[in-house]
């Protein structure tokens, strides 16, 4: 089974931060972005995921985010199965997110 690598909040705002190309993947409902937007995030749900493959480039890094980082990591494990070699879980989610990296994001 293919192992996915975590990231946390700190370390993906530094990397934002410095202009790294990361692609961020917000795999939350649309209520839950309109709460708490992922500055940049590209929005698919997590339940649309496997229908929109096609729009996701096995060759880039992909940091995943959702809440608190399971529905996340479950998307990232699923990426992984099916070729994406440089995947991320946002360990803590948008959660950990608002607390460490950018108090500014509404907790919910």
């Amino acid at each position: 089974m293919p192992e996915i690598g975590e990231i946390d909040s700190v370390a993906l705002k530094a990397r934002l931060d410095r202009g790294e190309p990361v692609f961020v993947l917000d795999v939350r409902e649309p209520g839950e972005i309109e709460l708490a937007p992922f500055p940049g995030a590209n929005h698919i749900p997590m339940g649309d995921v496997p229908s929109r493959l096609s729009e996701l480039d096995p060759d880039r890094e992909i940091v995943v985010v959702c809440h608190h980082g399971i529905r996340s990591a479950q998307v990232a494990m699923y990426l992984a199965r099916t070729g994406f070699e440089r995947v991320l879980n946002l360990s803590g989610g948008i959660d950990a997110w608002s607390q460490t990296a950018d108090p500014s994001t509404p907790r919910y």
